[in-house]
């Protein structure tokens, strides 16, 4: 943030209250204080370095307000076991009642703090001010919430408190739970995926991104992996609970006490659960296990392969393989189509087989899209890949036909009655259901549609809380309960994820609830595409920025890394569920691009347009 005299400050007054931050490779050597030499501070956010562990010293006697304010925000950043040394800045009555676990808030750089001010009569002790930019907040299921960069001030208190060596400044009054920046944030936490059972689906799973610590939790002292299955245990975040499910028996949770699970030599789990769930039937008991080998399979060094779940005397209640899990449900990051199809410079569908390498490969599909009946601008490929819905040049019809058979072009599914292209509809999208979605973006009558099976008649979809917006694109996840959404109002394009929900006794009255930022830092945003289970790839700019193309999870989180460097003019981009397939992108300057794994943009097509991927 620059040379802010407030920090400068801040670190001056805290040369007695440092902290240590040792690499691993160096732990050993920080396991105690050093007993001589010059102490100095370590500031919060210098880097998201996993492998950076900060611990904590005490206030030394007779810190003043300033120095317990700045060490107080420094020892939050730490993993001390319960926040204990933290907790020794605040008064006795307020180290009790404090609850770093329940919501951290998440500021682009570490908060500074204004000096302390003294009070007045009614308000004696001294106050200081915490300001920042908040970005998002952890609440207390581990769900992250991101908001556009705004303003954060709130205030610290601080009293004499009376102890062995006299009056000492405490704090008694502070903001809830943890303060962090956004590089200290990264460091102490982990982005991991809960599974859970679509609502009334029990052949498909939903991602549920939640943030865990990196290493041990300092309020429950479990390591990571133990904190992933004690957070699905406790059920979906609030936002996806109303679209899925669990077997779970309310109230089951990990046998009391459980703080280690570790991976035998056969890649094997074993996970010991409380009375509630002693009594789980077999295939009840085999889901459970599946959520959970979804949920932690990738977390240790060795993939977990099996997941054996245990009473609480010991007994087993069941054991699950990899291949007995893909029998109940498929492996939500793999086994996608992995062909590549784009409209071609006649303005056919054409295809880019899986193992496609130069321009010699794409071949033009079967039936009306590619036989040259039809020239067409968008389209959208059904995830079994045998059909596909195609837009008319002009964008004014919608029209679905096979790619696998020669037939006759059929009448156009929807019609929208727009002006101008750009106001008649949208790109379309297939659901994992089978249905398709369409937006029809006619100035005087907008709407989002759904096809139920590709087919039937176009639905209405209410989506309340658009507040003017347009929908100007869409993408429907595979698991058919979250869209994304390229909302147009005021002249800016941005991201939304909404839930989608369904009602009724055929559960065909459709909705799409709860409308929320995904990418807030991004001022507008082009292009969406899904990229996995809970992962989007987006291309925008932010406030005063290039374009970029970047990687945002559906929560909103993201980070540096994230961000994909050398191709601009970015008009359109596609990804795989299965995320070892290449990203496939149309830049106005290379034509159709690909970007596999581990390598530089490859031009595939000179000329061509609307790349996708099945769905």
């Amino acid at each position: 943030m620059g040379a802010d005299p407030r920090r400068n400050g801040r670190a001056d007054a805290f040369r007695a209250s440092a902290l240590l931050a040792c690499s691993g490779v160096l732990l050993a050597g920080c396991a105690s204080m050093p007993d001589s030499g010059d102490i100095h501070p370590v500031k919060a956010s210098q880097g998201a370095d996993s492998q950076v562990r900060v611990y904590a010293v005490p206030p030394r006697q007779g810190a003043s307000p300033d120095e317990i304010v700045a060490g107080f925000l420094e020892a939050m950043t730490s993993d001390d076991a319960n926040f204990a040394i933290a907790r020794k800045y605040l008064m006795a009555e307020k180290a009790k009642e404090w609850r770093p676990e329940e919501s951290t808030t998440v500021l682009t750089a570490a908060p500074d703090s204004e000096p302390p001010e003294a009070g007045d009569g009614e308000n004696p002790g001294m106050s200081s001010r915490l300001v920042g930019k908040q970005i998002a907040m952890v609440d207390a299921q581990h769900a992250y919430q991101p908001i556009t960069p705004t303003d954060f001030s709130r205030t610290i208190h601080l009293s004499r408190q009376s102890g062995p060596d006299g009056k000492e400044w405490r704090i008694d009054r502070l903001p809830d739970g943890l303060v962090l920046g956004e590089s200290d944030f990264q460091r102490n936490y982990r982005s991991v995926n809960k599974y859970y059972f679509a609502a009334g689906r029990g052949d498909v799973v939903v991602a549920d991104p939640v943030f865990i610590r990196q290493r041990l939790d300092p309020v429950t002292r479990m390591d990571p992996l133990t904190q992933t299955v004690k957070a699905l245990l406790e059920g979906p975040t609030d936002w996806l609970k109303p679209v899925v499910e669990s077997p779970f028996p309310a109230g089951t949770a990990l046998k009391e006490g459980t703080r280690s699970l570790t991976v035998d030599d056969r890649n094997a789990l074993k996970v010991p659960l409380n009375e509630k769930a002693s009594h789980v039937g077999r295939t009840q008991c085999q889901q459970l296990a599946a959520q959970i080998l979804f949920t932690i399979r990738n977390m240790t060094s060795t993939r977990v392969d099996q997941v054996e779940l245990q009473r609480t005397n010991g007994s087993q209640l069941c054991v699950l393989d990899s291949s007995q899990a893909e029998g109940i449900v498929p492996d939500p990051t793999s086994g996608r189509p992995g062909n590549q199809y784009f409209v071609d410079k006649q303005k056919h569908l054409a295809r880019l087989p899986g193992g496609a390498k130069d321009i010699s490969e794409p071949e033009s599909v079967s039936g009306p899209f590619g036989n040259g009946q039809l020239q067409v601008s968008h389209v959208g490929v059904a995830r079994d890949e045998s059909t596909a819905a195609a837009v008319s040049a002009d964008s004014s019809r919608l029209y679905v036909a096979s790619i696998i058979s020669d037939s006759q072009l059929g009448d156009a599914v929807v019609r929208s009655k727009g002006k101008t292209a750009v106001n008649r509809l949208s790109a379309p999208s297939w659901d994992g259901r089978g249905d398709l979605w369409v937006a029809d973006r006619d100035l005087k009558n907008p709407a989002l549609l759904r096809l139920p099976g590709g087919s039937g008649t176009p639905q209405p979809v209410e989506v309340p809380g658009l507040d003017g917006a347009r929908i100007e694109a869409l993408r429907v996840s595979a698991d058919g309960v979250r869209i994304a959404l390229l909302l147009t109002k005021g002249g800016k394009t941005t991201l939304s994820i909404g839930r989608v929900e369904r009602e009724g006794p055929k559960k065909d009255k459709v909705s799409v609830a709860e409308l929320r930022p995904a990418a807030p830092q991004m001022e507008t945003v082009t292009a969406v595409s899904w990229a996995g289970p809970s992962r989007l790839v987006v291309v925008g700019k932010e406030s005063g920025g290039v374009q970029q193309v970047r990687y945002i999870q559906t929560d909103g989180s993201t980070s540096a890394a994230s961000i994909l460097r050398g191709l601009s003019g970015v008009k359109a981009v596609a990804a795989s569920d299965d995320e070892s397939r290449p990203l496939v992108a149309y830049s106005d300057s290379d034509g159709i691009v690909q970007l596999p794994a581990g390598a530089n943009w490859q031009t595939l097509v000179k000329e061509g347009s609307s790349p996708v991927y099945p769905g």
